[in-house]
């Protein structure tokens, strides 16, 4: 662990030991409470993070499918973990049992795995702190709220729902922000007991008190929320036996061991009430970091309702997870650096807590085909992922082209595939475009007509024969650049073809295109054999020129044509 990442932790402890006196008297002012016993503890905990003690989280409620904002939580727990040798958790808060979303908790984890950012312990993989579902920890819940109850700091309520509704309406009216009264944190004992006994239908509320004491958040500095003087008291408790937030996270993160909670900036005014929590049970808080909101490039908040944030989604996009991981780290902080490009391996080295800012990571997805091309290319150029892409290119290939192209065709050798993928990798952005209509050529042969060749040069047969010695002289590994310069003398050779339609002609001839690569790079990329089966196919249209007007109208609309396997000719 670095010394400045140290000092950082270290920071709260020498807050008040250089600036005691000043400290004391601003406290005395917003009556905070000082507790040197907590800075200890805290330089304590920050000192042992090299020995493997840091435990983070990442929790989020099946409610839904797993998206952009929530995989930057989870990637940032993820690196903190990774780069102090600690631990990632997936704990999943499905208390809201109304809204649970059906297979919403195994896709989180399933994306999670997918993005290459594997928790340690949740509950696909288990663990020492399961079970990792808030669903099967509700006695220890019951159990902690009960304790809270005996200790004087939580007590039951019995306020009906349409009361709390009243309540809410009239400070509507007067311009207020709705709070419970609390009412029944009033009630006697006996009281209490009575409606208890006849089974009246209640919660369980945590007492506020003011005097919330400081905290220093990793990322915001120093904080204090005084929520008894804004909140009525919340309730931890719900009717139907299930907790809420407030008292279900901080009960997890204490018998999980978490160590330090990294979650978004929309709780940080929350935690004032969540650290009361903690002290009314005497247990000692994690450190607590706030990370900045995702947002769109225009500030706004990313939404669910988008649709199109959703991992899933890019996921069937054909996005590598690489990419996705590396837009939303480069548009933020917490980086010794900020390049394209970085691997998850180098996230984990660069990460630099101290460097996390408070201000919002601007996302502008119109970027994402530029960061899929860079980490397509990275996995091309390495052999071992380059051969999983060919068996992914190779069932696309099939998939978007069935019968026309041979199983056992040329155009499914992974020599094959393996030389286009080279040639392409940094020009295209996924694999999916490969398959398209551009790149067709590549795995089915192209059609044209011999009016289309008469458009361009009446010397198509001198330009083909031209063509095949060439390609004869380069041999079966001809390169892009040679190639080249050989295409600009032949076109020096024609009687009346300017360079430009003779190009054309060979473009037509390799793909019935207009646009695509360069017609060496499509020469290279086609093979010898196959390149000179399309010249021939230029010189035997050429020699039955007289016949092709009426061919020409029963291909009308046709886009391909073979004749040997594996190019198939379709009519």
């Amino acid at each position: 662990m670095s010394g400045s990442w140290l000092r950082s932790c270290r920071c709260y402890f020498n807050y008040n030991v250089t600036n005691l006196r000043g400290y004391v008297r601003a406290a005395a002012a917003r009556r905070v409470r000082i507790t040197c016993h907590r800075d200890s503890d805290f330089v304590r905990r920050c000192s042992t993070m090299a020995a493997g003690e840091v435990r983070v989280r990442f929790a989020p409620s099946p409610t839904g499918f797993l998206h952009l904002g929530g995989l930057r939580t989870a990637l940032y727990n993820y690196i903190f973990a990774k780069k102090y040798r600690g631990s990632f958790i997936l704990r999943l808060e499905d208390t809201d049992q109304n809204r649970l979303v059906p297979g919403a908790a195994e896709a989180i984890e399933e994306m999670l795995e997918w993005a290459g950012i594997p928790p340690d312990e949740s509950p696909g993989q288990g663990g020492p702190a399961g079970p990792y579902f808030q669903s099967k920890r509700l006695d220890l819940y019951k159990q902690t709220a009960s304790q809270l109850v005996e200790s004087g700091h939580a007590y039951y309520c019995f306020c009906s729902s349409q009361r709390l509704e009243l309540l809410k309406k009239e400070s509507l009216r007067t311009g207020q922000t709705p709070r419970y009264d609390n009412r029944c944190r009033h009630l006697r004992p006996e009281q209490v007991q009575e409606k208890l006994v006849q089974g009246a239908p209640h919660v369980i509320r945590f007492r506020l008190e003011e005097g919330v004491e400081a905290f220093q958040d990793l990322i915001f500095g120093w904080n204090r929320h005084e929520v008894a003087q804004v909140e009525g008291d919340p309730v931890m408790m719900k009717a139907d036996g299930f907790p809420t937030y407030h008292l279900a996270n901080i009960v997890d993160d204490h018998y999980m061991r978490v160590s330090h909670v990294l979650r978004g900036s929309e709780w940080l005014i929350s935690t004032s009430k969540h650290i009361l929590m903690y002290r009314a049970l005497g247990w000692q808080p994690p450190v607590f970091g706030h990370l900045p909101l995702l947002t769109n490039k225009d500030g706004s908040k990313l939404s669910k309702r988008q649709g199109d944030i959703f991992i899933q989604k890019f996921q069937r996009d054909g996005v590598l997870p690489e990419a996705l991981l590396d837009i939303t780290t480069n548009c933020g902080s917490g980086f010794s650096t900020n390049r394209m490009g970085r691997k998850i391996d180098d996230l984990i080295s660069e990460f630099n807590p101290s460097k996390i800012t408070t201000h919002s990571a601007l996302l502008d997805l119109d970027k994402l085909p530029e960061f899929n091309k860079i980490h397509l290319q990275h996995r091309i150029e390495s052999e071992q992922q380059c051969n999983f892409l060919i068996k992914e290119l190779q069932g696309q290939i099939q998939e978007a082209y069935a019968g026309e192209v041979q199983q056992d065709g040329d155009v499914m050798r992974e020599d094959y595939i393996r030389r286009v993928l080279h040639l392409r990798k940094g020009h295209i952005s996924s694999l999916r475009e490969l398959v398209s209509a551009t790149y067709s050529y590549l795995w089915v042969r192209p059609s044209f007509s011999s009016q289309q060749v008469a458009a361009l040069s009446t010397e198509s047969q001198h330009i083909a024969s031209l063509a095949l010695r060439l390609i004869k002289e380069h041999g079966e590994a001809p390169a892009v650049d040679e190639l080249s310069r050989d295409l600009n003398t032949l076109a020096k050779q024609t009687k009346s073809t300017k360079y430009r339609e003779v190009m054309k002609l060979i473009r037509l001839t390799l793909s019935g295109l207009q646009q695509g690569p360069s017609v060496a790079e499509m020469m290279v990329a086609l093979g010898p054999a196959e390149t000179s089966h399309r010249f021939q196919k230029l010189l035997s249209l050429s020699d039955t020129s007289s016949e092709m007007p009426s061919f020409s109208k029963f291909l009308k609309g046709s886009q391909k044509i073979s004749t040997t396997p594996g190019m198939t000719d379709v009519l």
